[in-house]
């Protein structure tokens, strides 16, 4: 019952009842409450949905959302295979360094993309309760939109665990939280993971402006700590004032994609990252999230630490991708050792299922 049904899960709230599907972001200036893709190519979807209430998992489960994992038997975590080999992937970053090096960029996000068959559709709330209880993240959530009731190609299926905030808006205030550095424990932070941050708040402040009234965008907070399951980040917090009748459009155009998963200059780094990625990054690294807009409010993530739904050759595919930040000061196998760390605990829990993690 519950593949054939829509839901969106954000935070402490969900939203059934879907009302429609729309590639117009002009519809987001018009009213209702929306779930919104944005890919890290530019591709906007959006669903709207009725009816958005407090999350209860007893609501959920009386809809048919009760299975435990994102398929019956789990993810193998050895049935994933990635865009790029850790050779090729170490090249890249050689390559990056060139680029640093002839002044054609300062920072470039360098990502691969996981993948790994699926047997049946991707099970998004069964995978969301497993994240739910074993990675908590400040913007976990959830979208599952069968093509069946879009008249899209396929469905839309969408698991992410992101830590990082794209953009909040409450009424014309804009903020924009970008996490640049990731280690372990703290002590393991570079003087490498601070540059990168305060190079990506400079970019931030600036698609902030391109979009925000003059003189009101600020930095409220600068490398600010968080620690998050198996890891910590580096967190810098930007907000700005919208004009009145900023369309939803503008905004978008203005800040995408994320400054943080693309690098600085962003125009050199889209061109870098076109240049060296496998693989396109979808859902990856593009928005997720929410937009209200009978009450201008929005709360978008960037898409990492993501899990989405695909089809090759009409067999339903998973896929997360993993990627680091690469200034002068990188090391080619410390760059890949991060992509393995950020993707390790997630492909661990998604191998897990019913049967043994439910008592």
């Amino acid at each position: 019952m519950s593949q054939d049904q829509a839901v969106a899960i954000f935070g402490d709230y969900m939203a059934t009842g879907f009302c429609e599907a729309t590639s117009d972001i002009k519809r987001l200036d018009q009213g209702g409450w929306w779930a919104v893709t944005h890919t890290f190519e530019g591709d906007f979807k959006a669903f709207r949905f009725d009816q958005v209430q407090a999350l209860d998992l007893g609501v959920l489960s009386d809809l048919g959302f009760h299975d435990i994992g994102a398929q019956p038997n789990g993810i193998p975590v050895f049935s994933w295979t990635s865009s790029m080999s850790e050779q090729v992937y170490r090249e890249a970053v050689e390559t990056i360094r060139q680029d640093i090096a002839r002044g054609w960029v300062y920072q470039a996000n360098l990502c691969r993309v996981l993948s790994a068959p699926l047997q049946t559709n991707l099970n998004a709330v069964g995978l969301w309760r497993l994240l739910r209880e074993h990675n908590p993240a400040p913007y976990l959530s959830a979208l599952q939109v069968p093509a069946s009731l879009t008249g899209l190609a396929s469905d839309v299926r969408i698991v992410s665990a992101s830590p990082e905030l794209f953009l909040s808006r409450h009424s014309q205030t804009l903020r924009s939280s970008p996490i640049k550095g990731t280690a372990r424990v703290a002590s393991e932070l570079l003087e490498k993971d601070n540059a990168e941050n305060i190079m990506i708040v400079d970019l931030v402040r600036n698609d902030l402006g391109q979009v925000c009234q003059a003189g009101s965008v600020a930095v409220l907070e600068l490398l600010r700590l968080e620690e998050h399951p198996g890891l910590v980040h580096l967190v810098s917090d930007i907000e700005g004032v919208l004009p009145d009748l900023t369309s939803w459009s503008e905004v978008l155009q203005a800040l995408s994609p994320p400054g943080s998963v693309s690098g600085a200059p962003k125009s050199s780094a889209l061109e870098i990252i076109s240049r060296l990625e496998a693989a396109p990054r979808d859902i990856y690294c593009g928005a997720f999230g929410w937009v209200n807009a009978d009450n201008h409010t929005a709360q978008l993530a960037v898409g990492i630490r993501t899990f989405w739904q695909s089809t090759h050759n009409g067999v339903p595919v998973i896929n997360f991708g993993t990627g680091a930040g690469i200034t002068w000061g990188s090391d080619p196998q410390g760059e890949w050792n991060e992509t393995e760390l950020k993707a390790s605990r997630l492909l661990d829990i998604a191998a897990m299922h019913r049967e043994s993690n439910v008592g």
